[in-house]
């Protein structure tokens, strides 16, 4: 029997969990598709999200963040129309400012990968939780990470959101040492 981390509890969770959480990203398009759906999800479960997953490509243009970053108040309140997506006008109004934000990093550092791994000190950090209960919300990390994105004008990246983020992109290596991907996905970068 295979043993995965006991929040991956449905087809579409077991299969992000088994592919995608914790593999380290170094793809800007993918970064930004993470910025936007973990700030989506604030407030609400990551099933949610998973299941309006394919909606948010199609709307948000593929998560191209020089093409979100031009969305017009037009195209927002008609992506705002759509109940495929989390229809929160903060959330919505956040990925087109994060957009703008992401392609100034970009600008500033050649990209956000490098960018963004530094707060890791470029490697992923690996821990060894043995319970979902040793496994924090936030960190000195994500507590950096927020505040410096906030401070470029990123919004909806709490240090929480961030945590979620770092998991979800292999900055950290979240899997419980029980669960099968802790050793695949290991400290990579």
């Amino acid at each position: 029997m295979i043993r995965r981390c006991a929040w991956a509890k449905n087809e579409l969770s077991v299969a992000y969990h088994d592919e995608e959480w914790g593999v380290p990203v170094h793809d800007d398009r993918t970064f930004f598709e993470f910025l936007v759906l973990e700030g989506a999800q604030a407030g609400l479960s990551w099933d949610t999200v998973l299941a309006k997953r394919e909606n948010y490509r199609r709307l948000f243009a593929n998560f191209e963040p020089a093409k979100v970053a031009r969305f017009s108040d037009e195209k927002i309140e008609k992506i705002l129309l759509d109940p495929g997506i989390i229809r929160n006008r903060l959330k919505v109004n956040s990925a087109v400012r994060n957009a703008k934000a992401f392609l100034a990093v970009q600008r500033e550092f050649g990209s956000f990968d490098k960018y963004i791994w530094e707060f890791a000190g470029g490697r992923t950090i690996v821990n060894k939780w043995k319970n979902v209960g040793q496994v924090p919300a936030k960190t000195v990390v994500s507590d950096a990470m927020s505040k410096d994105l906030k401070k470029r004008g990123f919004n909806f990246v709490g240090s929480t959101i961030m945590y979620a983020f770092m998991q979800a992109t292999g900055i950290v290596n979240d899997h419980l040492t029980s669960c099968f991907r802790h050793k695949e996905v290991g400290g990579r970068s």
